[in-house]
């Protein structure tokens, strides 16, 4: 669970994130700048954190008042050498950080970290990951708290959906891709897993309401409701003229070890009463209006694999 430093919103000297230009970082930037909180947003352009003297590049641009967001990542990290390319990265920012001393740390994390058979997930389920991003996450974070010693906050998101989304994982915005070319939407056997999806917006509200506390520990980022991947197709599918098809197709290899994921939000309201997710039917409408508009959310760094 997360404590707060201050009781009511403290603004921020600058709040600084650093993988900006992704998009989760680009949209945390957004909502920053929208909460009148002086920003600034670091890209791979401004500082490689693969590069050789990237920690110095880094610390060149930070000052000891900023309140840090570290968001850059390659995501998800489905191999070895991604992962130690997400630990370079994090080297690279514990050493600017050492130079030049955050007062206040935001680490974004996965909800990737927990054991696959912790239900419901709370803030205090084992951290015990099954997949090589989960390990990433884990290993980062355990290397920002102990390296940094000022306020740290690790937030963990569950699996994130938006209108700017680069990936092209199973889920909303395949579906909506498959959708929008008018071929049928794949569902692995009856689409019965299910998953619980936030908001990217959700995810960067939260991101502020941390910042403006000046808040340290965990929390999940999750809503608290799960939906099969079957309801998310139909409600994808749905917003199409004629509808798009439903298609259900041999799974490329067993069914998933975690069938299902459930989320306790004790935490959430306990640390943020007021605050309310938006609900995934209303979401997913609402991409699509903007995806329609091209209204999206700033895309992924080219650090990014290719989609799936």
């Amino acid at each position: 669970m997360l404590a707060h430093a201050h009781e009511k919103p403290v603004i921020p000297k600058r709040a600084v994130v650093i993988g900006a230009g992704g998009f989760v970082g680009g949209a945390i930037l957004k909502e920053i700048q929208k909460a009148n909180i002086p920003a600034l947003g670091i890209t791979r352009k401004d500082a490689d954190l693969l590069s050789a003297g990237s920690g110095e590049a880094l610390a060149a641009l930070l000052k000891p008042d900023d309140a840090v967001v570290f968001v850059s990542a390659i995501a998800p990290a489905k191999n070895a050498a991604q992962v130690m390319t997400n630990l370079r990265m994090g080297e690279a920012a514990i050493a600017a950080f050492a130079a030049v001393p955050p007062a206040h740390l935001i680490y974004i994390s996965s909800d990737a970290v927990y054991a696959d058979d912790a239900t419901p997930v709370t803030e205090r389920s084992p951290v015990a990951p099954s997949t090589t991003h989960g390990l990433m996450h884990v290993a980062r974070e355990l290397m920002f708290r102990s390296e940094y010693k000022g306020p740290f906050a690790i937030l963990r998101p569950t699996l994130i959906y938006g209108a700017g989304d680069p990936h092209s994982g199973y889920g909303p915005n395949r579906f909506r891709k498959l959708a929008a070319k008018g071929e049928p939407i794949g569902l692995f056997g009856e689409g019965e897993e299910k998953r619980d999806h936030v908001a990217v917006e959700d995810v960067a509200r939260l991101v502020v309401r941390i910042l403006l506390h000046g808040s340290s520990g965990v929390l999940n980022a999750v809503t608290g409701v799960a939906t099969s991947f079957h309801d998310i197709a139909r409600i994808v599918a749905g917003e199409f003229g004629p509808p798009a098809r439903i298609e259900l197709v041999p799974r490329p290899g067993p069914r998933p070890h975690l069938l299902h994921r459930f989320f306790d939000i004790t935490d959430a309201y306990k640390s943020f009463p007021d605050f309310k997710y938006e609900a995934l039917a209303t979401g997913l409408k609402r991409v699509h209006r903007e995806v329609q508009a091209g209204l999206l959310t700033p895309r992924g760094n080219s650090r990014i694999p290719a989609p799936d």
